[in-house]
């Protein structure tokens, strides 16, 4: 019994459930558009958040698997994973752990295929695309500065379509738009980790956008990545995107606001890392109230029309 939950810690930890909020929050917001037209479908809104489950895993585990391979965690104090370096699990048992959620995910995206319609092949193969080279193959992406750009597109808009779709089955602009928000914060996960390890992938040569551009540049775009995503509601508010309820994300200012002061004042790894794992549960909480706030708009709308 002590074997097997040994091995399941092992697993649980590689899979790097705090950042699984990339996938909670983009069908959350999906499942609440999908609701205000009058589509939601309960089976489909599980499937698809399996499936998404499966990939967001599987991206993890690559990068676990290759930034081993390529010494991206050598020089690293702190950091999610790193169950390789520190002999938690085997690059083997690692890399077939990655290829067994891949294709999972892909399994239940081809059966939501089949439900849906053409727009999600294209959706499902960009997204199977960057899990696997978000760190692998000859140009992986977060090591040639376009980390935040692949997950802000595919944790974000895309994603939010994606979800929308297989349970409307037709196309709409909405998801895409309300999305932007997400994929600010999102992309201010993957920003908190660059900057944290600056100095350890300059030594190994992993051109992040913090590496790119030097550490002033990097506190800045973490400043424009979690400001934006609260400007970018009160546009969207502004365009009629959204209900002016979804202003309840601005419960989550306040520790917005602590964790831009940890960006921009300290580089004591510790802390830097302890914001990384806070932005995760920023994003998770801007999300939620996101949602609620949405949700309390629908609510009201029927009860209104009800009485």
């Amino acid at each position: 019994m002590a074997a097997n939950a040994t091995v399941w810690n092992a697993w649980y930890r590689a899979a790097r459930p705090r950042t699984l909020t990339a996938t909670y929050v983009p069908l959350g917001l999906a499942a609440v558009i999908a609701v205000q037209a009058g589509t939601f479908d309960l089976v489909r809104f599980i499937l698809s958040l399996i499936g998404a489950l499966f990939l967001q895993i599987a991206a993890n585990l690559i990068n676990e698997y290759w930034d081993y391979r390529r010494g991206a965690d050598t020089l690293k104090q702190a950091g999610q994973g790193m169950i390789i370096k520190e002999g938690v699990l085997t690059p083997q048992r690692v890399l077939i752990g990655a290829i067994a959620t891949v294709v999972a995910g892909s399994l239940i995206g081809l059966f939501l295929l089949t439900q849906s319609g053409p727009l999600l092949l294209w959706i499902g193969l960009g997204g199977v695309l960057v899990v696997i080279t978000y760190t692998a193959g000859p140009f992986p992406l977060a090591y040639n500065g376009l980390g935040e750009v692949a997950v802000f597109i595919f944790m974000g808009p895309l994603m939010v379509l994606g979800a929308y779709y297989v349970m409307a089955r037709e196309f709409s602009w909405t998801p895409i738009v309300a999305a932007i928000p997400i994929g600010f914060m999102v992309a201010a996960i993957l920003h908190a980790n660059n900057v944290r390890d600056i100095d350890a992938d300059c030594a190994v040569n992993k051109r992040t956008l913090a590496v790119l551009f030097g550490l002033r540049v990097a506190k800045l775009e973490y400043l424009g990545l979690v400001g934006g995503a609260y400007v970018a509601v009160g546009v969207m508010i502004l365009l009629g995107v959204m209900p002016i309820t979804t202003l309840a994300v601005l419960i989550t200012a306040p520790e917005a606001y602590r964790l831009i002061q940890i960006i921009f004042n300290s580089r004591d790894t510790a802390l830097l890392h302890q914001a990384q794992g806070r932005t995760a549960k920023l994003h998770g909480q801007f999300g939620l109230w996101l949602v609620i706030g949405w949700a309390v708009w629908l609510v009201i709308q029927r009860l209104a029309v009800s009485g």
